[in-house]
């Protein structure tokens, strides 16, 4: 009886030490925007750009990473992927910039003008992002965001005699 009260309590600190220890893992997540876009070659019906996104990391601890990918959406449809093979650390209480090429088919982009044009002029656009910095095996970090974009006006300005 001895020995299983022995291992019975030896089971229980070795839990409480197990979950101690995933209660430190766990971050608060990255606040990620974009800070610049600009255009690359794109190749048939296809349009690439390279998206620069701003990391903020609001942890005490940097986070290491060895690839990134993004998934781009728009007005609730999927606009855009990609990946990248950069690789590098956003510092503890810091920020980043970190490049990723995006592809955009031609055919969402049609398809997303065509599903606008009876619902009037659009003067704002939603956008959700999603992606990964790739760590090791269980470090791998997931953000995502959501926001805005304002579209330049399309009405020309008024001219008076």
């Amino acid at each position: 009886m001895r020995r299983t009260t022995i291992a019975h309590n030896s089971l229980k600190i070795l839990m409480a030490f197990a979950l101690s220890a995933c209660s430190g893992l766990q971050r608060d997540p990255l606040q990620v925007t974009v800070a610049d876009i600009e255009s690359l070659p794109g190749e048939g019906l296809e349009m690439r750009m390279l998206v620069k996104l701003r990391v903020q990391n609001p942890n005490d601890a940097p986070i290491e990473y060895n690839g990134v990918y993004l998934k781009l959406d728009v007005l609730d449809k999927p606009f855009a992927t990609g990946v990248s093979d950069e690789s590098g650390s956003v510092p503890r209480f810091g920020e980043s910039i970190v490049s990723v090429p995006l592809t955009v088919s031609t055919l969402h982009v049609v398809l997303g003008a065509v599903g606008m044009l009876g619902g009037g002029p659009i003067e704002k656009v939603r956008y959700r992002m999603e992606g990964k910095l790739s760590g090791s095996a269980f470090s791998s970090t997931r953000f995502q965001a959501d926001g805005e974009l304002a579209l330049p006006s399309t009405t020309s300005p008024k001219s008076t005699p």
